[in-house]
């Protein structure tokens, strides 16, 4: 019995879930050929970007803040993570990588769990496919952008997911003692630097994340626990998942002052009504929309406009039109500016904003 349960486990003490196994999986083709091992990061938080990732099957493996590695596709599968992307002269880097997603952002640390995770998970895959430590690249790395209104030529700089897995104290956590020294795509003239401060970060000594690397979360599922946790960590509540770069409570009551007593009103002159008091705003929607009627909200969202067939996407929402604070709804989902694919953005496409 204890055999059969420790199979899907490798020989280190990662933890591994099937629960968001992606519903693409058995319709994606195998992959000829494994050149890279992709790095992402989530821009979100866990159970929106597992909920995500496998609906869409746009990863193979997710890391979340306790280091549970959950599998979405086959790993010798094609996975949809890289979207339009270039890798020495080879174009659509899904049918020849795997991604892995890490729940976290770009430019934040991530915590020590998944740092660990990362390092064997990785190291297992360059074991198996033969990769070297060059190999190991971010999704910053290999995505490019079309030609467009700001960018005549086709460019590196699309995006900065992933970022912080180019820098020399990640790797160096991460057991890779070297990366890629130079864009080979840039060099070739095959692309321009669309992005000149991320290209400093991915082939430079820029590391913002030196002594950042996050905090030690004791993970309640790692290697033989995983069978006797009273709760597994994909089922942890909201708050336990996505806070783990606050301060402790006793640290922020500490810190803040404490809030002045309010007077009371003088009386009103008589044969005179007070006027009622004012009621405290209401306060901003801060989580991710996922519905139309989420966006329609007057109160959180303004909508800019509709996409046509001769209105862009710039036209519509200028400069923003692919940041996070931009939002696209399209065949019935909702999707963040900064993760629009522009050449997907049909006619009919409502857009809006975030107040």
């Amino acid at each position: 019995m204890w055999v059969v349960l420790s199979a899907p486990l490798y020989a280190g003490a990662l933890s591994f879930s099937n629960r968001y196994r992606s519903p693409r999986n058995p319709e994606r083709p195998l992959r000829k050929s494994t050149r890279l091992i992709v790095l992402h990061t989530t821009e979100a938080g866990a159970r929106s970007s597992l909920n995500k990732l496998s609906e869409r099957g746009e990863a193979h493996y997710c890391i979340d803040e306790k280091g549970v590695v959950y599998r979405i596709v086959d790993k010798d599968r094609e996975a949809f993570h890289a979207g339009r992307s270039m890798w020495c002269g080879h174009e659509d880097c899904d049918n020849h990588s795997i991604g892995i997603e890490v729940v976290g952002h770009h430019d934040k640390p991530v915590t020590l769990a998944q740092l660990d995770a990362i390092r064997e998970l990785v190291a297992e895959l360059k074991k198996v496919y033969r990769l070297g430590d060059n190999q190991v690249v971010c999704h910053s790395h290999v995505a490019y952008g079309a030609p467009n209104k700001w960018h005549r030529h086709k460019h590196r700089g699309r995006k900065r997911c992933g970022m912080l897995f180019a820098m020399p104290s990640v790797r160096e956590r991460l057991g890779l003692r070297s990366k890629p020294a130079y864009d080979p795509d840039v060099r070739a003239r095959r692309l321009v630097v669309g992005d000149k401060e991320l290209e400093r970060i991915l082939y430079g000594r820029v590391d913002t994340m030196a002594g950042r690397l996050g905090r030690n979360i004791a993970s309640e599922n790692r290697g033989w626990g995983m069978f006797f946790a009273k709760r597994p960590p994909e089922r942890a509540s909201e708050p336990e998942r996505e806070d783990y770069y606050a301060k402790p409570k006793a640290a922020i009551s500490a810190s803040r002052p404490k809030p002045k007593p309010v007077l009371s009103a003088k009386p009103a002159p008589q044969g005179q009504s007070r006027p009622a008091a004012k009621s405290p705003p209401k306060a901003a929607v801060s989580r991710e929309p996922k519905t139309l009627r989420e966006l329609e909200n007057r109160q959180a969202f303004s909508e800019l406009g509709t996409i046509g067939a001769k209105k862009s996407p710039y036209a519509v929402a200028g400069a923003l039109w692919n940041s996070a604070k931009v939002y696209y709804f399209t065949r019935g989902a909702v999707v963040r500016g900064d993760k629009m694919n522009p050449k997907r953005i049909p006619a009919g496409t409502r857009v809006f904003k975030r107040k």
